[in-house]
């Protein structure tokens, strides 16, 4: 909706704020960071809940001449990393305004499939980018019962509702059956990843696909990112000196902390979701170790 204020104004539009002002142009940016799916109560994540409403109040911004995403994720949940990303699409083409992804440290797994909503991705020279593979893990504990002498005790049903339990041993079939959706995933991921990169990528699929990993320059050498640049230097360069970049941020509480989700009192007490979030902690480290950070 044109901003008829404004306009009718004419020369005195200068002395209207610059939010007002539709000769001033403006790019809201948004920041997409940390691990993917991962959430407690005190460790919100990056999920689809927790960036839906920041992503639609940076596309509502009048006069947007686009969308800047800070990226910085080592991935996680391949079905919040995609829901994200068709949320970023969605709005593009509901809004008709394009998407910059500015890679800092990494933007890796789902992390990449995050930059993949954006129309064009820009990177450090230093960023981790690429990863696009699936991985899974576990532990397994049945040795460990053995010799402490405790017995598992498991009441399903439903044949393979036990499936990959950490304290029975590995089952050859259950290792076949998570391969194949490893596999689906995998093959869902590199198409997702041609549809929007196309004629761009370069080298074999084989290498592109690997879940390999790389730096920035050979990264845009390999069709993965288009150039290499920072948010502020590239977006002044194309919208001009005047541009103004709003941080587009979660809504608040009251006392400055959006809480998410029931459980925070059980959290802040100690008990279960201490654990829990203790547990999120090392998880969220070992993903980020993974790239040497």
């Amino acid at each position: 909706m044109p901003n008829i204020f404004a306009e009718t104004l004419g020369p005195l539009r200068v002395l209207l704020p610059a939010r007002f002002r539709n000769d001033i142009p403006v790019v809201p940016v948004v920041r997409l960071s940390g691990v993917i799916g991962v959430a407690t109560p005190l460790r919100p994540g990056l999920l689809l809940s927790t960036a839906a409403k920041t992503l639609e109040r940076a596309f509502s911004v009048p006069h947007a001449r686009a969308i800047a995403m800070i990226i910085n994720s080592p991935g996680g949940s391949p079905s919040q990393s995609h829901l994200i990303y068709r949320r970023i699409r969605d709005l593009s083409a509901e809004k008709k305004i394009p998407v910059i992804a500015f890679v800092e440290d990494i933007g890796a797994s789902g992390g990449y499939m995050l930059a993949c909503a954006a129309d064009e991705i820009i990177c450090d020279q230093f960023s981790i980018v690429g990863s696009i593979g699936v991985v899974g893990g576990s532990f397994g504990f049945a040795k460990l019962m053995d010799k402490l002498g405790v017995e598992r005790r498991l009441y399903t049903s439903g044949e393979h509702k036990a499936m990959l339990d950490p304290f029975l041993p590995e089952e050859p079939g259950d290792v076949k059956r998570i391969k194949a959706i490893q596999k689906d995933i995998h093959e869902r991921f590199i198409a997702l990843v041609k549809e929007r990169r196309g004629a761009k990528l370069k080298g074999p699929e084989k290498t592109l696909f690997s879940g390999e990993f790389w730096t920035a320059p050979k990264a845009i050498e390999l069709g993965l990112a288009d150039s290499i640049g920072d948010l502020r230097s590239v977006l002044r360069a194309r919208y001009g000196e005047k541009l103004r970049t709003p941080l587009i941020s979660a809504e608040r509480t009251f006392f400055g902390r959006k809480l998410q989700g029931v459980g925070l009192a059980q959290t802040l007490a100690g008990g279960p979701a201490l654990a829990d979030d203790l547990m999120s902690a090392l998880e969220t480290r070992a993903l980020w170790a993974r790239y040497g950070l």
